[in-house]
């Protein structure tokens, strides 16, 4: 978190037909020091008393050069009419900052990642009005009990394409806002008109998990962890302040200028207390300070323009804008990113990686199946190519045994032979012996 100061610029209008008809002369209550930003706000003829802002804007400033200056700073981190809404259909010079801002964004967007929608809303007579969609005329304002960050259900949040989409959601919603005609301005805003940008950018962050499968190796998931940065760019164009005696507000307008006078002066007290640093803040007597509460003294990073008339016969109306835009000078916020983790997409993730993994499961089951059906053939295989080597071998024992057998028996009876034949050898060896000794005597 970084704390960082409201920036608050002072702008000069350029003079209306009024005006420059009555040949208003400016430079009799006020004297601008443009270069180093400052007004002085002369009371009489010999007093004066010299204000510092952020930065002076004279009359010949341009709207590229305000915008440049005032929101840019704002956008990248993520006349008031004249200088916030103005869309510059005929001169794209004088697009006024709503346009210039989604002009920004839009060119430096990724069509991947990024994307921006607005609501367009108006606070007219204390109700919360949809200028896109005009049928909701009393939009809630809903803040959450644990962030006080303030959202507005029911409101329309409509996706942008291209500029030219823009230029033509602003203008439906120019065209449903509440104007008049008043005796300080010919084109009085009656109400305070609310864009709100929504940002949104989704990133990934590398978490990788180790599952356990059953195959021969373990699977990662990808573990992209989906992380979305939101933003909300609210760009607000405040209708003025205008006493009643000197606008001609009449019936009905006197009844809208009390809601614009009471609203603005609820800002403004809740401006002084935090410039005072006062521990109660009064957001909650107005809808607008409820719906701006995170510009002045929240989380956002905020700037301000406050303009002042160039026209002497104003000089109370430019001293207390001038004193206001001071005021809000010394209110400090707290800048903070909004990051959160897009638990839609990390389900549709997770689902997917889940399924992934199933049908993985299944497929090694079958490829297991499939390899044990195998095996068991080879090994019914194997037993019954053993049994039959067994049966050969049993019948090739026999034969043997049996071949044995006869040889063993030929043998015994050769044996037996050859001792018959010795026995007879032996009898004959006697005979010729005693024929011998017989034929020897008879000699």
């Amino acid at each position: 978190s970084d704390l960082c100061r409201v920036r608050v610029a002072l702008r000069i209008r350029p003079k209306n037909t009024d005006e420059l008809a009555q040949g208003a002369d400016f430079d009799t209550c006020v004297e601008l020091q443009p270069e180093c930003k400052k007004l002085k706000l002369k009371k009489n003829n010999w007093a004066s008393e010299s204000y510092q802002f952020d930065e002076i804007f004279g009359e010949n400033s341009s709207q590229k050069r305000i915008y440049e200056v005032v929101a840019k700073p704002v956008v990248e981190g993520t006349g008031k009419t004249y200088t916030v809404g103005q869309l510059g259909k005929e001169d794209p010079s004088e697009r006024g900052i709503m346009v210039r801002a989604l002009e920004h964004i839009l060119s430096s967007m990724s069509l991947e990642t990024d994307s921006v929608a607005v609501s367009y809303l108006q606070l007219y007579l204390e109700s919360v009005q949809d200028l896109l969609a005009p049928e909701k005329t009393n939009i809630p304002i809903v803040e959450d009990p644990k962030t006080g960050e303030v959202s507005l259900p029911g409101a329309a949040i409509v996706e942008i394409k291209d500029l030219e989409h823009v230029c033509q959601l602003l203008q439906i919603g120019e065209t449903n806002r509440h104007a008049a005609n008043t005796k300080m301005n010919t084109e009085s805003s009656r109400s305070h008109a609310i864009l709100i940008i929504h940002l949104q950018r989704s990133l990934k962050i590398k978490e990788e998990t180790t599952v356990s499968i059953p195959s021969d190796t373990e699977h990662t998931l990808p573990g992209d962890l989906p992380l979305v940065l939101k933003s909300k760019l609210l760009i607000v164009d405040l209708a003025g302040s205008e006493r009643i005696d000197k606008s001609g507000s009449e019936g009905h307008m006197i009844e809208e200028a009390k809601f614009i006078n009471l609203s603005l002066s609820s800002l403004g007290k809740c401006i002084n207390a935090l410039a005072e640093n006062s521990s109660h803040i009064p957001t909650r007597d107005s809808k607008l300070t409820r719906m701006l509460r995170d510009s002045f003294g929240g989380t956002a990073r905020t700037s301000l323009v406050v303009t002042i008339g160039p026209s002497a016969r104003h000089h109370s109306e430019t001293s207390s804008t001038v004193l206001f835009g001071q005021r809000a000078m010394k209110v400090v916020n707290t800048i903070r990113l909004k990051e959160e983790v897009d638990y839609e997409t990390l389900y549709k993730n997770v689902e997917n990686e889940v399924d992934h993994l199933t049908s993985e499961m299944e497929r090694q089951q079958k490829l297991r199946h499939r390899e044990k059906m195998q095996l068991e053939k080879r090994l019914k295989e194997s037993e019954t190519f053993l049994n039959d080597l067994k049966m050969i071998s049993s019948v090739q024992i026999e034969n043997l045994e049996k071949e044995k057998h006869q040889f063993e028996y030929a043998v015994k009876r050769l044996m037996q032979e050859l001792e018959e034949k010795e026995g007879r050898n032996n009898v004959l060896s006697e005979k010729i012996v005693h024929l011998e000794t017989s034929l020897n005597e008879k000699k």
